[in-house]
């Protein structure tokens, strides 16, 4: 498991409120778009049981311009 490995739905919404997005609506099946009116950005989250794949951490925070290390500093 790498840096951005073990990292659940509710653990990585808790700290995307952390950084301005809030949730915005549901999109299909079991993901949510996220939003943040600060910066105008857009995420989809994907909410399934289980820690998100490392890839799919990693392109949330892409989508939502935020460096991993910046994620990874902040506290739950």
């Amino acid at each position: 498991m790498g840096r951005l490995g073990g990292f659940s739905y509710r653990d990585v919404a808790k700290k995307l409120r952390l950084f301005g997005f809030e949730f915005h609506r549901q999109a299909s099946g079991s993901h949510e778009i996220w939003y943040n009116s600060i910066t105008n950005k857009y995420t989809t989250i994907p909410n399934h049981t289980g820690d998100i794949p490392e890839g799919t951490l990693n392109a949330i925070l892409k989508q939502a311009n935020i460096l991993p290390e910046e994620f990874l500093k902040v506290k739950k």
